[in-house]
């Protein structure tokens, strides 16, 4: 349930309503907006008087929220979040370029990746430290050496970093990690997303493999609940049978999760597509459907990537895609 308060409404008489709503066991979670505050009623709220309610002096409407994901409804939270990951910012009019390659495999590399993708334009460095793995035999990352390697990469070039956590025992090593990554085979590991929800650090969540926008909503829910709000979604193609490509880009979620949530929408091409020459174009498309940002893989030497080397762009391919990117949002802001 949600209570649209009036403009006007004081913060004295806001609290005071507050305070009687939580008497009633309720949480509530207040959305201050330009003009009118919202608040939204998360628990049992059938005991909740709607006509009571609505009659108050400063409330302006009551109306119940059918949708199964509360805070992440943009009913909730009529405005766009805006996610801090360290000297960069996503959603709300800000965009970013996360680059990188898909595994961490040395000093040299990742450090040299990450100062071209700099030099291009990207705000986030992103590398692979743990990976999963379809395969039991596919290199399977650097583990806690890559988080060290990234750590050096942040030094050398300022770049806020992301990597994805795979497995609980492993959270106490990402303390300083400027972004979690969620991964697409861990969308729907509830124990997960209910730890990173009681961190306060940004979170990267993956669409799952053959997820519902709802279903991918409702992971976002888990991890709110447990209090960190600053979640992003990020769309990276899910599994049809089209076998083009290596999965199908469901563009047109951006614009649907804008209207259903407040949250930013990445998208990744390079999962998506699983070929370089497709990376691009679909990069440019997701900016015009209106992305808050753009992930990509970007490797030194593809052709000799442990990982992913098919989809990755050389640093001069994706310093061409951020400017075709950059031209596109420019063209439709």
């Amino acid at each position: 349930m949600i209570a649209v308060l009036k403009s006007g409404t004081t913060p004295a008489q806001r609290d005071h309503l507050v305070a009687w709503l939580r008497r009633m066991n309720l949480d509530v979670h207040i959305s201050e907006g330009a003009e009118v505050t919202v608040l939204g009623l998360i628990g049992d709220t059938s005991r909740v008087d709607m006509e009571l309610l609505g009659s108050l002096e400063i409330v302006q409407s009551v109306k119940r929220v059918s949708e199964p994901y509360k805070q992440v409804n943009r009913k909730f939270h009529p405005m766009d979040s805006v996610i801090d990951i360290g000297s960069a910012k996503i959603g709300g009019g800000h965009f970013a370029m996360i680059a990188g390659p898909c595994s961490v495999e040395s000093e040299d590399q990742i450090i040299g990746v990450a100062m071209a993708v700099r030099e291009a334009g990207a705000k986030i460095l992103r590398g692979g430290a743990y990976k999963p793995r379809t395969s039991p035999y596919a290199f399977q990352g650097l583990g806690s050496q890559g988080l060290e390697l990234l750590r050096a990469a942040r030094k050398a070039t300022g770049l806020p970093i992301c990597t994805e956590l795979m497995d609980l025992r492993h959270l106490d090593e990402f303390h300083d990690i400027d972004m979690i990554q969620i991964g697409a085979r861990n969308m729907q590991n509830f124990d997960l997303l209910k730890e990173v929800g009681k961190t306060d650090k940004p979170i990267l969540l993956k669409r799952g493999l053959s997820s519902t926008i709802q279903e991918w909503l409702m992971s976002a829910e888990y991890i709110m609940s447990e209090g960190n709000e600053k979640i992003i979604l990020c769309e990276r193609g899910i599994r049809t049978y089209e076998t083009a490509t290596r999965n199908t880009l469901d563009l047109s979620c951006v614009p649907i999760l804008h209207e259903l949530s407040h949250l930013p929408v990445v998208v990744d091409p390079s999962h998506a597509t699983g070929k370089a020459k497709l990376v691009a174009p679909m990069a440019v498309a997701a900016a015009a459907a209106g992305a808050d940002g753009i992930m990509i893989e970007v490797h030194n030497d593809p052709a000799h990537a442990l990982c992913d080397g098919a989809q990755s762009l050389t640093p001069d391919k994706f310093a061409d895609l951020a400017s075709r990117v950059e031209i596109v949002r420019e063209a439709i802001r």
